[in-house]
């Protein structure tokens, strides 16, 4: 008989907190991490580094209203965890200040982006999105969302290893 398993998916509203577990190489041992916990005592569009190797990493982010724009001189992945979330998308034009392709992470766009509008994507609990390098995009959304953003750390990487790490 196959042992049967439960999964629980956690909300910003409702989440238990992690503990850390063993890995004995069976995928349900393995977690994403409390990234609602995490979201939940963040500022709206903060990126707050909750797993790294080397210099990629994965950063939570509580999305709530309207975020600043944007930019990466490499991709990076949006992942919805909670809730929905407008992507606008600009592709900038060469005159405008883009990510420094010699510097990691994203940075803010300085202004309105200039260029030619790409569109829109909504992404809901489980749609991953594609932030494409050279682009401008902007989270929108009216109730808060969880995203993680897949991405190089940068300027704009928050760490609060003390605050989001088990210490016992």
């Amino acid at each position: 008989m196959l042992p049967v398993y439960n999964t629980k998916f956690g909300s910003l509203a409702a989440y238990d907190k992690g503990r850390v577990e063993p890995i004995d190489d069976d995928v349900k041992h393995y977690a994403f991490s409390n990234c609602f916990e995490i979201a939940a005592k963040a500022k709206p569009f903060e990126r707050i580094v909750f797993g790294q190797n080397q210099q990629y990493s994965l950063e939570v982010m509580r999305a709530e209203g309207k975020s600043p724009w944007y930019t990466c001189a490499h991709d990076e992945f949006a992942l919805s965890m909670d809730g929905a979330v407008e992507i606008h998308l600009i592709k900038l034009e060469a005159g405008q200040k883009i990510a420094d392709p010699e510097k990691n992470g994203a940075v803010l766009v300085q202004g309105e982006p200039i260029g030619k509008k790409m569109g829109w994507m909504a992404i809901q609990r489980g749609h991953q999105a594609m932030l494409p390098a050279g682009t401008a995009y902007q989270f929108r959304n009216v109730v808060p969302a969880v995203l993680i953003i897949q991405t190089c750390k940068g300027e704009l990487s928050i760490e609060r290893w003390s605050d989001i790490c088990q210490m016992n």
